[in-house]
């Protein structure tokens, strides 16, 4: 069997619990082209976008850390906003592939994620969208 490249995921089977980004957006170094002195953006071999990550916190009880997520897009994606009184924001991720790989540091299977966007989380598609404004001129009616 020959497969080939990352394999397509849905969200819920990563992130059944939910995934929450700590910190912000940030640009991925193209090691191979980048210097000391140059920093140089990498691009995605397959889309040639701009590679941007996140650090990823998930939601299971059983995970253990932060890893990172890459995104592949032209400019830096935007973070939702956090809900008030919350340290992090609740995303998911849309077009999510999971690439599996041997770590060569320690000889065990790890992955690595990609994703062609991100939204807030529990929010579908760009039309409908509810604010918390909306939210309560509804309650009032």
């Amino acid at each position: 069997m020959a497969v080939q490249g990352p394999f397509k995921v849905a969200f819920g089977d990563v992130f059944p619990y939910g995934a929450f980004v700590k910190g912000g957006v940030e640009p991925v170094r193209d090691f191979d082209r980048s210097s000391r002195e140059n920093f140089v953006q990498g691009r995605d071999k397959d889309t040639g976008e701009l590679v941007w990550s996140v650090e990823v916190l998930d939601a299971d009880p059983a995970s253990k850390g932060t890893f990172k997520v890459k995104l592949m897009a032209p400019v830096q994606p935007v973070l939702p906003e956090a809900p008030a009184g919350f340290p992090f924001v609740p995303v998911e991720f849309d077009g999510l592939t999971v690439t599996p790989y041997v770590n060569s540091q320690n000889n065990r299977l790890a992955y690595s994620l990609k994703a062609a966007g991100m939204r807030p989380a529990g929010f579908k598609g760009g039309a409908g969208r509810t604010s918390s404004k909306d939210t309560a001129a509804k309650d009032a009616a």
